[in-house]
């Protein structure tokens, strides 16, 4: 059946202290042939292999340049020497932080751990600071919690992944991303648009995954200690372990700590939560190359509690009373997850894979008088095959998938409850010819209990036309139930009523989400003045044939119901990235967002999406010296259009706003002196330039009011935000 297979390898740097180290970008080639391939970040290879092919060659710029014996399609290992003899010529080659590839059908966004720590990144809702691609703003002016964005639209139509395993849903939608600290992230990859079909059905505007440090790459003792102006302390510490050759454990902790009250604008609102969090993770890996199995098993126990509101409030003597406003947001969670993959050594290209998770998510809160609980038990399951057809060119995925999910909530004296089930079945085809083309096609079928039967069909395509250029396109369908409730706590600390116009669906009474997500992307790299540049234009459309439209252009209510009419986002971004000289990188991006939604009363923009944005960071590194010592600074800039707010024309003329918020612009900086390999310490700011926004919250001094609001919040609350920390690692 099969007249050409491929062979699969790893390409690592020799060292004295056998550590595991990847060569990425290193050259495999077929000896005196045309037939090649280069190492991805994690020096992995997979290359395509005829029995005529006999000597596989290996280089790399500083390496000695070796040729093996290849008499089978074995995984390969292999570590090259560094030369010692490049006493007048030194070539020197690094990775990119952030890079998009060249090659992949989807458009990629890698983001490196080296990226993730230019910014303070306690959590992941921290990490996209220095990314043009995802926005991040405050959801109220009370929680502290931050909300991202993707392509104009909410972290709800993002599906976003733990290692490729869906987490952040359901009740841990409004703050899960702060739930995964950011030590414990290896690297986090952006697909923009429509993602895989392997992924699930939910993905509307694109899919983040984050994969977490392995035990087995991962330093022995990792120590990250932080401490903010804003009252904030943390703790992470990380123990690794290889009890033998096959197996290695990690025990992974987190604690933070804000206990002290600020009230910089008076306004007599804490201007950000009191907050304990404990979250714990047990990582155990198992790696066995010589017969082809690799798994993963990670239980993780957290334990968060906020406190916000008045100043004054007290919750012992306080709570759900008028004596003072005030919340807490309790919150209780357990998982447990695993992977377990296995790839045939007689036959590398064939391999299988099985994903797990199940999770307990318990929130407890009240805001005001307005009291929400959830309970949500998840399982999630998959499995997947992989093969070629024919050739390595042609790559088939194909599976199958089962998730159960519960919800039991109490919403303001109401009780909701439902179970949810689906099974699905996908297949994905690639072709991949490496020179210039790229496709990847998929389509799922599931079966759901309460959304029934549904086709989710996704198309990527990379077309090469010149050298270092990257056309591509895509389109997707996306099908998701809103959890309406756990989505938009936020709305909870206001004096809103809240309405669910019926239609008679299956959820609340109302029909799924569904969406439909088109793209297009050009990404050219290019040299300017001697030194590398790229460009990236992206254009992406989401149309939605369902939307459950949160509605509050009457601002005493809060409405839900079925889209009736049209709802779209339209994308449009420029991204320059330049190498201005040595250890100097320079990125820029401008971003136009038309985001509109057909409410009750007319065909509006979305509240609090600016229509433009601009971003610039600037990074500068010292050489390396022998010791491991060096200097690194990073600054990013954003700007901000004016943003509309819902409409207020119907409160008192004292709590009316204007139609659309001032314009706006933060800086942050961060200043990081490695003394060695094993000892760092950094300095940094955020919104540098001390912008506040006035007034936050609408009718602060009477919060039982029927005027009290605080959704309305566009900028920054808390001001200019100093941190220092400190990190030390054994490998």
């Amino acid at each position: 059946m099969f007249s050409q297979s491929e062979l699969k390898g790893k390409i690592m740097e020799a060292n004295e202290n056998n550590e595991q180290i990847p060569l990425p970008g290193a050259n495999v080639y077929w000896l005196n042939t045309t037939v090649g391939a280069s190492t991805d970040i994690d020096g992995m290879f997979t290359i395509p292999y005829k029995k005529d092919y006999k000597k596989l060659v290996i280089s790399y710029v500083g390496f000695t340049t070796d040729t093996i014996d290849v008499a089978e399609p074995k995984m390969v290992q292999h570590w090259l020497k560094p030369v010692s003899n490049l006493d007048e010529v030194v070539l020197k080659g690094r990775k990119k932080p952030t890079a998009t590839s060249y090659l992949e059908s989807q458009n990629i966004i890698n983001v490196s751990s080296e990226e993730l720590l230019k910014a303070a990144c306690c959590n992941l809702s921290e990490s996209f600071e220095t990314n043009p691609s995802i926005d991040v703003n405050f959801a109220d002016a009370v929680s502290g919690t931050r909300q991202i964005k993707m392509l104009g639209l909410t972290s709800p139509y993002i599906l976003i992944a733990t290692e490729n395993i869906p987490s952040i849903r359901g009740a841990s939608q409004a703050y899960g991303l702060s739930f995964i600290p950011g030590t414990w992230v290896e690297s986090i990859q952006i697909t923009k648009g429509a993602g895989s079909v392997v992924n699930g059905y939910e993905s509307i505007a694109g899919q983040i995954n984050a994969e977490l440090q392995k035990p087995t790459t991962d330093d022995r003792l990792f120590v990250n200690a932080y401490a903010a102006a804003n009252g904030r302390l943390e703790l992470n510490t990380h123990l690794n372990t290889k009890l033998d050759d096959k197996w290695s454990t990690g025990l992974y902790l987190h604690g933070n700590l804000r206990d002290k009250k600020f009230d910089n604008n008076d306004d007599s609102f804490l201007d950000m939560p009191l907050q304990k969090q404990i979250n714990v993770m047990n990582r155990w890996q198992y790696t066995d190359t010589e017969n082809g199995f690799v798994s993963f098993l990670n239980v993780r126990y957290l334990n968060d509690e906020k406190q916000t509101g008045q100043v004054d409030f007290n919750p012992d003597t306080d709570k759900l009373t008028t004596n003072a406003w005030g919340s807490e947001i309790d919150t209780q969670r357990f998982e447990i997850s695993g992977k377990m993959g296995y790839v045939n050594p007689e036959i590398p290209w064939q391999s299988l894979g099985v994903q797990f998770a199940f999770s307990n998510h318990d929130q407890q809160s009240y805001f005001g008088l307005n009291e929400f609980n959830i309970k949500h038990n998840s399982v999630y399951s998959n499995v997947i095959y992989n093969s070629i057809i024919s050739d390595s060119r042609h790559k088939i995925k194909t599976g199958l998938s089962f998730t159960y999910d519960h919800y039991d909530e109490y919403v303001i004296g109401t009780d909701f409850e439902r179970s949810e089930r689906s099974f699905g079945a996908f297949v994905e085809y690639n072709f991949d010819n490496i020179e210039n083309l790229n496709l990847t096609a998929g389509i799922r079928f599931d079966t759901h209990n309460l959304l029934g039967e549904f086709i989710t069909p996704r198309l990527h395509v990379r077309y090469t036309p010149w050298e270092k250029s990257a056309l591509r396109g895509s389109f997707g369908r996306g099908i998701r139930s809103a959890n309406i409730f756990a989505e938009n706590q936020n709305l909870f600390a206001s004096s809103r009523t809240f309405n669910i116009l019926d239609s008679g669906g299956n959820i609340y009474g109302l029909d799924p989400e569904i969406a439909w997500n088109y793209g297009v992307s050009f990404l050219q790299g290019f040299n300017l003045f001697g030194r590398k540049a790229d460009v990236t234009l992206d254009y992406y459309r989401t149309d939605f044939e369902n939307q459950i439209v949160v509605d509050l252009e009457n601002p005493q209510e809060v409405n839900f119901y079925n889209l009736d009419g049209s709802s779209y986002a339209n994308s449009f971004q420029v991204e320059f990235s330049y190498n201005v000289f040595e250890h100097f990188n320079f990125k820029s991006a401008y971003k136009f967002y038309d985001v509109k939604t057909q409410y009750n009363s007319g065909k509006l923009e979305k509240p609090l999406t600016p229509k433009h944005r601009i971003f610039a960071n600037a990074s500068y590194e010292t050489a390396l010296k022998e010791n491991g010592s060096q200097w690194k600074f990073d600054t990013t800039f954003n700007w901000l259009g004016e943003q509309r707010f819902s409409s207020t024309a119907s409160s008192p003329v004292q709590f009316q706003l204007p139609d659309y918020t001032p314009t706006l612009s933060t800086l942050n900086a961060q200043i990081t002196k490695v003394f060695s390999n094993k000892f760092e310490v950094y300095l940094g700011g955020e919104n540098i330039t001390n912008v506040k926004q006035d007034n936050p919250i609408v009718s602060a001094d009477n919060p039982f009011g029927s005027n009290f609001d605080t959704t309305f919040v566009y900028g920054p609350i808390f001001g200019s935000m100093y941190y220092a920390g400190l990190r030390f690692k054994i490998k």
